[in-house]
């Protein structure tokens, strides 16, 4: 029997004077590594912790302060995503406080946990230093502007809960403990909730105990379908405790119909020809800065197929960067932080890069270590301006532009100094973070007027319900958001909502307050009487308070 002590195990010498210093350095030494890609990582994220929300983080934020009010998903706020981010956000705000800098405190530590998953996942799969190197990639991966990855996106938590799932699949199969099947299913059945594209890890996992059973040693083999009942065991749970939570809740029906009827339409909305265009633009912001990375992922991939005896994990690891690629394609949309959920593969790719090229170059590890870290330094220092010299808000117009997630901070504010806590707001435009940050109900479900412009057979109904709702609720402020990325408006979309408000308004609301955006640098801001302002920019945000009648 060999005496060789596995990776980060101790275990007493023979001569029973126990670990030597050197063996015990050796055991901690991945770990230092791993905690200092955490530690810087997190030192970025900390200085942009007070980065205004995004429209998606809106949304979260939003629908995760109502959950914490007793109000569940879908009843007065309802979109097409599963609830499974809107509860992290509601368990995160909870702990931190219903503010941005609590929003990104959790994303902070969401992003660390992956980091440590994705060393464990390359360790198991390949070596230590091959999970340290891929921490690091994933490290500086998930920074980057190019997938907004200061952001608290639902992709975030969709691959904490997808490594954590995988890294227990494999260690399942390794070691035939079915108990741990099940929790790895529970996993990835979390994955979905977070976000439906989820589902295409699921994939992975049946591909993996599939190749696991019909290549793995003949006396350790269980019936595949026992195994693929147990993971499926696990993954159904959290999915029938939530639909179960919903229909108890009596919003089951709305949610049927946002995540599935209308999220079919959206899904099905784009040609495949739309979606090779979309990709041809986003596909290179995302590589961006990062194409260092990016080509050692390739490198990994190609060298781990041509050496024989790495190939059973060429195949492993080619199959989750397949099943991770097909989670950013539904509905051909490709938007940048899609291409979160694709990070881990890549990142375990580059630690297999550093793994082979340890093995064929002249100099081994120190070769290796030397070209890997030039393929982590070279984004830092092309995003260093964003990364480290930026102010948040800075930060947000950089990545965002005119889009109006600074003003909406300062509208909230107004609104919330000049209202009672029971006053109901009604953003006409794709703001959540509005009523959020107002911490205010807003007078609509409709968390973004999207859905009323979109070529869907939904659309004119939306429009109508929206009108109904808001008349209904006659809130006290009305924001309108002339800004184009708050509708996306079309040619063919329904007008009947702005015919409606260019004679509805007038009766019954006043401007109070009027944001200008002139630049990416400034906006205008005027309170008070603004009926008689004239904008000097296509890019407006008008708040209007009910006529007292």
């Amino acid at each position: 029997m060999s005496d060789e002590i596995p990776a980060g195990e101790l275990r007493p010498a023979a001569s029973g004077r126990g670990v030597s210093m050197a063996e015990g350095l050796a055991a901690i030494r991945p770990w230092m590594l791993v905690a200092l890609a955490m530690a810087l990582t997190a030192a970025v994220r900390v200085r942009l912790l007070e980065i205004p929300l995004e429209r998606d983080e809106g949304e979260f934020a939003y629908v995760g302060q109502l959950m914490l009010h007793g109000i569940p998903p879908y009843l007065i706020a309802f979109n097409m995503k599963f609830p499974g981010t809107y509860a992290a956000y509601a368990a995160i705000m909870a702990v931190f406080g219903q503010t941005t800098t609590g929003i990104h405190v959790g994303l902070l530590l969401v992003n660390a946990a992956t980091i440590v998953l994705v060393y464990l996942l390359g360790k198991r799969l390949l070596s230590a230093a091959a999970g340290v190197a891929a921490c690091a990639a994933y490290a500086v991966l998930s920074l980057s502007p190019g997938v907004y990855g200061m952001q608290a996106h639902a992709t975030h938590f969709v691959v904490l809960a997808a490594v954590g799932g995988t890294l227990l699949l494999v260690r399942a199969c390794d070691r035939r403990e079915f108990s741990v099947l099940f929790w790895s299913g529970t996993l990835y059945g979390v994955a979905i909730l977070m976000k439906q594209h989820g589902a295409l890890f699921t994939v992975f996992a049946a591909v993996y105990l599939g190749w696991d059973h019909f290549t793995g040693r003949d006396e350790a083999r269980a019936p595949l379908f026992k195994k693929l009942g147990i993971f499926a065991l696990g993954f159904a749970a959290p999915l029938e405790a939530t639909a179960l939570a919903l229909w108890w809740d009596g919003v089951f029906g709305r949610f049927w119909f946002w995540t599935v009827a209308y999220a079919r339409q959206y899904a099905t909305e784009l040609k495949v020809s739309d979606g090779i265009g979309m990709f041809l633009i986003t596909f290179p912001r995302v590589t961006g800065a990062n194409l260092a990375i990016w080509i050692m992922a390739l490198a990994g991939l190609v060298l781990l197929w041509i050496r024989k005896g790495s190939r059973p994990r060429a195949a492993v690891l080619t199959s989750f960067l397949i099943c991770s690629f097909l989670a950013v394609c539904p509905g051909f949309y490709f938007r940048e932080h899609y291409f979160v959920l694709m990070l881990p593969a890549v990142a375990l790719l580059a630690g297999a890069a550093m793994h082979c090229l340890s093995e064929i170059l002249p100099r081994g590890a120190l070769a290796a270590g030397g070209l890997f870290g030039a393929a982590l330094l070279v984004p830092l220092v092309q995003q260093q301006e964003v990364l480290f010299q930026l102010s948040p808000l800075d930060c947000s117009r950089s990545m965002y532009g005119a889009n109006p997630f600074a003003e909406a901070i300062q509208i909230a504010d107004y609104i919330r100094a000049n209202s009672e806590k029971d006053a109901r707001i009604a953003v006409l435009g794709s703001e959540p973070e509005i009523p959020f940050y107002a911490n205010r109900l807003a007078a609509t479900g409709y968390l973004y007027v999207y859905p009323l412009m979109e070529d869907q057979p939904y659309a004119l109904t939306m429009q109508d319900e929206f009108i109904q709702q808001v008349e209904s609720a006659r809130p006290e402020y009305v924001v309108f958001v002339n800004i184009a990325t708050s509708w996306l408006a079309r040619q063919s979309s329904p007008k009947r909502i702005f015919e409606w408000w260019k004679g509805y308004y007038p009766q019954h609301y006043v401007p109070v307050g009027v944001a200008d955006i002139l630049s990416e640098d400034f906006t205008e801001y005027k309170w008070g009487d603004v009926a008689g302002y004239r904008p000097q920019s296509p890019n407006v945000i008008w708040v209007l308070k009910r006529k007292e009648i």
